[in-house]
């Protein structure tokens, strides 16, 4: 691989999907080509994740600015990067990260560090005339993911009354990536539509999903699977279902219990498994995302016993991106699966040294965006380049949403034989086996 030397480095704040300030990098190589990414931020997010820097100023932007991190970007790393190899990823990463010098980059922020690794990846790539997806997979990747789309919304993503965070459809039955857009668009605008019938319809949340208030999570899966089923489709069958529970946002750190349902008695983490299992008893749901508070480390192992052999347990903020934690949860086997974010972690390096750990353990591995997001559509590439197999982006509507499926259908496009992973992905799990219900 050529050698690419980094001639600059700049760094401005612009907006996220919320209207609210992100960092954006620009990497020069060879006084040329400049690659340029956008870091996402999150709302629901986990206490281990590395820092994402924000300047703390009430009177501007309401403390969300960040002009802090912008200037460690052009004061503090571009001056000891410039001259460096961008095509070296891993020793470009490594010595940020030994620049900031701490656990979680608090220090320079990984916002900061971020920007600067993933602008300096697209450099190379564009320096070297490579689709990004080819320049980080090689030129044989070609494998394209099963979308796991929010269609409804809840938690801290939507003001409503819904407890559990996002409801998810995966277009298992589809012949291609092409055929899998198009059910899932089909059956958001369809559940539109039976949301209306019922008076139900309302906004979006933050990541495009519907947000009605509903009388329990229960509702949401009987509504979805009328959609599907209005669509033209077989729920369990054509499309799977999965849920992001974020059980951070409803347990209770000084009682040990979580709240599932707004009108029920908080439960403890057994009784939550074992509602979960009733409702994989009568739903389709082939994942669940974070069903389990991040240090809830019992209660992880405790869901992996019942669940791990009928269906997709996923950690999110459990895991955080974290090699270091991920292998605990390896030893403990607290789950099968794990969310990749590449700003929990805060480079590149780091985010792959994870997926290999995980890939090594043959755990899936689910690629992610933010509920913050913008038009970056870095993690569409990076998805394919590493052949997770799964991307979990949000519904197909706004911009900052439908950016990564398009860069998806666009890579579709350019290969001569795209691979769809449709139900292979959930291969080691038998396909839900339930009588769907009528709404």
């Amino acid at each position: 691989m050529m050698r690419l030397e980094i001639t600059n480095v700049h760094a401005r704040e612009v907006l996220d999907s919320r209207g609210t300030p992100t960092i954006e990098v620009e990497v020069t190589v060879e006084d040329i080509v400049t690659g340029r990414a956008i870091v996402p931020s999150g709302a629901s997010t986990g206490s281990h994740e590395a820092l994402e820097l924000r300047d703390g100023d009430k009177g501007r932007y309401r403390g969300k600015g960040v002009l802090t991190a912008v200037d460690n970007v052009i004061n503090e790393i571009r001056p000891e990067v410039l001259g460096m190899d961008a095509s070296d990823q891993s020793a470009l990463d490594n010595f940020m990260i030994e620049l900031d010098g701490t656990p979680l980059k608090e220090k320079l922020g990984a916002n900061a560090i971020l920007g600067v690794s993933m602008a300096a990846c697209r450099a190379s790539a564009s320096a070297q005339d490579l689709p990004l997806y080819k320049y980080l997979g090689g030129m044989q990747a070609g494998n394209l993911p099963v979308p796991q789309m929010n269609i409804l919304n809840g938690g801290k993503h939507a003001n409503n009354n819904v407890v559990v965070q996002e409801f998810m459809i995966m277009p298992v039955g589809a012949e291609d990536f092409t055929e899998a857009v198009r059910w899932c668009s089909e059956v958001y605008q369809s559940l539109k539509g039976v949301l209306k019938a019922e008076g139900l319809l309302s906004g979006v949340g933050d990541e495009g999903g519907f947000a009605p208030n509903l009388d329990s999570n229960e509702e949401a899966f009987l509504l979805i699977e009328r959609a599907i089923r209005e669509a033209g489709y077989s729920a369990g069958d054509d499309i799977y279902l999965g849920i992001d529970a974020a059980a951070n946002e409803f347990y209770d750190e000084a009682t040990g219990l979580y709240r599932l349902e707004p009108n029920e008695d908080p439960m403890d983490s057994k009784a939550t498994v074992e509602r979960y299992a009733q409702w994989v008893a009568n739903h389709p749901i082939i994942s669940i995302e974070d069903g389990l508070w991040e240090d809830d480390w019992a209660g992880w192992q405790y869901q992996t016993e019942v669940l791990g052999e009928k269906i997709q347990l996923v950690g999110d903020d459990l895991y955080v991106t974290n090699k270091e934690r991920l292998a605990r949860g390896v030893k403990e086997k607290s789950s099968n699966a794990i969310l990749i974010k590449l700003n929990q972690i805060g480079t590149i390096t780091e985010t792959l040294d994870c997926m290999r750990l995980a890939a090594e353990q043959n755990m899936n591995c689910v690629i992610s965006h933010r509920s913050g997001e913008t038009e970056d559509s870095f993690i569409a590439d990076f998805t394919v380049a590493t052949s997770a197999g799964q991307i979990k982006t949000g519904a197909p509507a706004r911009t900052d949403r439908v950016a990564k499926y398009n860069q998806l259908l666009r890579i579709n496009d350019e290969l001569s034989s795209p691979y769809y992973y449709g139900k292979k992905i959930y291969g080691r799990w038998q396909a839900p086996q339930v009588k769907v219900q009528q709404a």
